[in-house]
């Protein structure tokens, strides 16, 4: 099982995505991609999954160079893309757009989330009207380029991106009904939609050709409850059982992890060296005691 990882893990550091584009959540770039690359390498990833905010730039020269760079250093791409994010726009793509830019960058999966606008309360939404009507222009953007992603030989997954149900992203899946496409299986993702994190995962697992792996504390206090990221391994998900089921049921050869690492109250600088120190401590947890990761081995 290859290892990939999310940008996003080092979204303090400007990768992945902002939340909040323009506010007190939008962090300088303090790293490139090439630079990311290097240290993916150098910690022993095999793969990156990546966004528009780490491009920079979708010129094409640009991403003919993003694609040799990656072949030159062994490592594969997924393109990350939203059709309308509502934090940080930098990240959405048309599906054309999106499978064009993937080829052209040597990526082989274009992973969309939905952007779906739920009705509230949240309990009880799952398949609402309001809800169908989303998914259905959804559908019909998706089945009209399945015809590009044939062409150009790659895949698609769909995301349980904070605001859809497990059974929503399956029925989305089945009604493409193509073997390329298929979901992206965040792990922590499903708390946002009052969705409990196993069910989720025994749910989607037979569906998924790519995963968020995450693993987050949930802490309560005075001011309520929060999900918390951590670095995987020292979070409230169980990993290992997770990555079973995984393995058992999901038609997936790479684990893509993810650290919503927070700031918190420290000052951005040290908050960025504790990201990469979780980042760090992720791979270790995933290599050497999920034995997750082929490179130098």
């Amino acid at each position: 099982m290859k290892l990939g990882m999310h940008t996003y893990t080092l979204h303090l550091s400007g990768l992945g995505e902002s939340w909040g584009f323009e506010g007190v959540h939008a962090f300088e770039k303090t790293m490139t991609l090439m630079q990311l690359m290097d240290n993916a390498v150098e910690w022993g990833l095999d793969g990156l999954h990546i966004t528009n905010v780490d491009l920079e730039t979708l010129a094409p020269a640009h991403l003919a160079e993003v694609k040799n760079a990656a072949e030159a250093h062994g490592l594969y791409l997924e393109y990350n893309v939203s059709f309308n994010a509502p934090s940080d726009p930098r990240v959405n793509s048309t599906v054309k757009d999106a499978l064009l830019n993937a080829k052209a960058m040597g990526a082989d999966l274009v992973k969309f989330s939905l952007d779906i606008e739920r009705p509230h309360p949240l309990y009880g939404s799952c398949f609402h009207p309001d809800v169908m009507r989303q998914l259905s222009d959804r559908y019909n953007e998706l089945k009209d380029n399945l015809p590009l992603m044939e062409k150009l030989g790659l895949k698609i997954s769909i995301e349980n991106h904070c605001d859809t149900y497990a059974d929503e992203v399956i029925w989305l899946v089945r009604q493409l009904n193509h073997p390329d496409v298929g979901a992206c299986l965040d792990t922590i993702n499903s708390l946002v939609v009052l969705e409990g994190p196993e069910a989720c995962v025994e749910k989607m697992a037979p569906y998924a050709n790519c995963c968020h792996f995450c693993d987050n504390k949930l802490v309560v206090d005075p001011d309520g409850t929060h999900s918390i990221g951590a670095a995987i391994g020292q979070g409230d998900i169980d990993c290992a059982k997770v990555l079973r089921t995984l393995m058992e049921k999901a038609p997936l050869d790479r684990i893509t992890f993810e650290v919503e690492y927070e700031i918190g109250d420290d000052p951005i600088e040290v908050a960025r060296e504790k990201e990469i120190q979780a980042c760090k401590e992720s791979i270790e947890y995933l290599r050497n005691v999920l034995k997750v990761g082929v490179r130098n081995r």
